[in-house]
């Protein structure tokens, strides 16, 4: 769709914003060399007893601000008000439509109209559309892009993020997404963080210096290059400074998420977040020696080999995990229709040391089945890097 005169297409924005049909609008990220006094604005209607509202949702970057405006002189104003700041992005949603506005570098604005689409009403008259925590429609997606499965599986690893933080987290939280790729999660993890009012930090890293360009481009758009940045480098030796609070780790490809874990245990995390993707490692032990007695069954088949050492991997993987510090658990944070590699590891650093009883579990599983996890190898050469800030409620015994 070609561009279109800025202040027409902010025209019809405020059109939409002060009509009854409004049922939600966001606005977000900043114009090229410009910043708005906010990082984020968001509008809905909303009954009180006083009558129908304009309720406005802003957010500075450290803290959100709600207010509600009567409709009229004050919500006009209101609303010419966050118009005239330059965000970069405006997504509205009407009872009929969709629409999003992006500003163009030169100035100009992209828009895109939908027709709103039905919730799904099932029998009763009960509305079964999915609630996200990140709307799909969201304008950052505009530019990240994302396929609609990918956002399905940002939005229920966000759930587990939130499932993991304490409820009364402000900040500052230092950050890392480990083998980010194209950043869908960074961008979505920051976005949420920042809209609850927690300050962040954030680095992406990937081995490729090309991605380190796209998402470095990416967050100058949106208007986060100041809190969010990546750098190019393996996962175990990137240089990230100071050490994070939290890890990240979606869908690393084998060992790779060895690596994830084995450098959150060097920081010190008190939070990681992995959902591992393939397991050729084990598998690859297992087929190279026959299987103890009486498990032969479990390593016959081939399919039941890969999905076993699928099991094997990340049990180790937790145990290892408990055995330095943490607690541990694995997870299924995402429907198995939207991705088969739906598990997640979850750990809280305790700094509690490891039982003899956890000792000897973990060593009598792997001396049973004859392998040597990647992680278990990482770790044992692992030296700890400076450990992030004073300690917080991740860092309490269990």
């Amino acid at each position: 769709m070609p561009p279109v005169p800025l202040d027409a297409a902010l025209t019809d924005i405020r059109a939409l914003l002060l009509d009854p049909t409004l049922t939600r609008a966001v606005a977000a990220g900043r114009r090229r060399g410009q910043r708005p006094s906010v990082v984020r604005a968001e509008l809905r209607p909303v009954s009180l007893k006083a009558g129908s509202r304009l309720q406005i949702s802003t957010s500075d970057g450290s803290r959100p601000y709600t207010r509600n405006v009567a409709p009229g002189p004050e919500a006009d104003a209101a609303v010419d008000a966050l118009l005239a700041e330059p965000f970069g992005n405006w997504h509205v949603e009407t009872t009929d439509a969709t629409v999003q506005l992006r500003v163009t570098k030169s100035g100009e604005a992209q828009v895109h109209r939908a027709a709103t689409s039905r919730p799904v009403v099932a029998p009763g008259g009960h509305d079964r559309e999915k609630e996200y925590l990140l709307d799909p429609g969201d304008p950052i997606f505009a530019e990240i892009g994302g396929s609609a499965a990918k956002r399905r599986q940002v939005d229920a690893f966000l759930r587990a993020l939130v499932a993991t933080l304490p409820d009364d987290l402000t900040g500052p939280l230092r950050v890392v997404d480990l083998g980010c790729g194209n950043a869908y999660l960074t961008f979505a993890a920051y976005r949420y963080l920042s809209g609850r009012g927690v300050e962040v930090d954030l680095v992406g890293v990937d081995v490729r210096e090309d991605q380190r360009q796209r998402n470095s481009a990416l967050a100058e758009r949106l208007g986060w290059a100041d809190r969010v940045r990546f750098v190019a480098g393996t996962i175990l030796d990137a240089e990230v400074s100071p050490a994070p609070d939290l890890v990240l780790a979606l869908h690393a490809c084998d060992t790779a998420t060895d690596e994830a874990l084995a450098r959150a245990v060097r920081w010190r995390a008190r939070w990681v977040l992995a959902a591992p993707c393939c397991h050729h490692d084990l598998a690859a032990q297992l087929r190279s020696r026959p299987a103890p007695a009486p498990y032969e069954l479990l390593t016959r088949q081939g399919i039941l080999r890969e999905r076993f050492a699928d099991v094997l991997t990340d049990a180790l993987r937790a145990g290892l995990l408990r055995l330095h510090g943490y607690r541990a658990e694995v997870v299924e944070f995402v429907d198995s229709r939207h991705t088969p590699r739906n598990l997640l590891i979850r750990a809280r650093r305790t700094g509690a040391e490891p039982t003899d009883e956890q000792l000897a579990d973990y060593r009598a599983l792997v001396d049973r089945w004859q392998v040597t996890p990647r992680l278990e190898t990482l770790l044992a050469t692992a030296r700890p890097e400076t450990p992030p800030g004073p300690a917080g409620p991740g860092d309490t015994p269990a």
